[in-house]
């Protein structure tokens, strides 16, 4: 038993699990109750894996040991590029492939640069986010494109697939799950996954065990790049409105959401499980303090306090855990 106490407490996720469960006992007893109704759930897990797809993507890229602040602008960015090429001519899923593809190249470049210049990932993704957010503005040429409802297949990305108790779940939230299980199967089940870890953990030892640190990297940030534009797509298509001002501030709740989950700044440390309960934590705060009739003015206030309650907290459960004495049994 003190040994699965001592694994427990060793967990990155601990922290930011321990905050959810009692966030949503506090909002349930605020709301008297309204907090976890059907209808309430239907309305935050309508939104979660918006949020949630972004954050894992961060997750993955800071646990390598990099970070990008551009995936809010690339989250405006791929669909408006899908929607402008598909209002003038171009079939849906053309358009869709060039613009993830389009993603991809942006991931690339935040990658390549940092790689071969040897500068901060920061500087190189805070540039791309403001080219990222002026691409989006000159692409919508000033006037955001007009898709009617029925002229694309949204029911695939954001129709409702099943309406009974307890809760009503759209296809997004299928489109996250399955996309969230394999980024956890490929971080813990395959040699990339390893390969992220030893990258972000201690670069030197990496490369002195011939892991193409170089090209892991621009993985991620590629990676990173199209889950942000693919849930900037599920967002649009939901509201049937493509504007060039949507994802604004997204990265750093996406970087909130895996530092609340566990994931280290200094890259090595983290899971996709962390990432998860750190975005389903933001989406509880934001919808839980509308229930509570809290002022929403405190939303900000409160995911930073929980950024820095979540770090001391991490860190002051692992160094329980590591003092914590095992007997061996005999």
């Amino acid at each position: 038993m003190r040994r699965l106490v001592k694994i427990a407490l060793e967990k990155p996720e601990l922290a930011g699990g321990l905050l959810l469960a009692v966030l949503v006992l506090f909002f349930y007893l605020r709301s008297d109750g309204v907090f976890l109704s059907q209808d309430n759930l239907r309305g935050i897990l309508g939104l979660l894996p918006e949020t949630a797809l972004v954050a894992l993507g961060v997750t993955l890229l800071m646990i390598c040991g990099e970070f990008d602040l551009s995936v809010g602008s690339v989250f405006a960015l791929m669909p408006m590029t899908m929607a402008v090429l598909f209002v003038n001519g171009m079939p849906f899923w053309p358009a869709v492939l060039i613009a993830l593809a389009l993603c991809a190249f942006i991931g690339f470049i935040n990658g390549w640069i940092t790689i071969r210049f040897d500068i901060p990932s920061f500087i190189t993704t805070l540039g791309m986010l403001f080219m990222a957010r002026s691409m989006t503005i000159v692409v919508s040429g000033g006037f955001p494109p007009r898709i009617r409802p029925g002229e694309v297949p949204s029911w695939l990305f954001v129709g409702f697939i099943y309406e009974g108790w307890p809760v009503a779940i759209r296809a997004s939230v299928l489109w996250f799950a399955g996309i969230a299980i394999i980024l956890a199967l490929l971080l813990s089940r395959t040699n990339f996954g390893n390969w992220v870890r030893a990258t972000g953990g201690f670069l030197p030892a990496a490369k002195a065990m011939g892991i193409p640190t170089g090209k892991v990297k621009i993985a991620c940030f590629m990676i990173c790049s199209v889950l942000a534009g693919f849930a900037g797509m599920i967002q649009s298509l939901r509201l049937n409105s493509f504007l060039p001002s949507i994802g604004e501030g997204m990265e750093l709740q996406a970087v909130a959401a895996a530092v609340i989950g566990g994931t280290s700044l200094m890259g090595g440390v983290g899971s996709i499980l962390g990432g998860l309960i750190g975005a389903t934590l933001i989406r509880i705060i934001d919808n839980g303090m509308v229930m509570s009739q809290i002022d929403a003015n405190w939303f900000k206030f409160a995911i930073g306090a929980l950024t820095i309650f979540a770090v001391v907290g991490n860190a002051w459960l692992r160094q329980r855990g590591r003092r914590m004495k095992v007997g061996v049994e005999k």
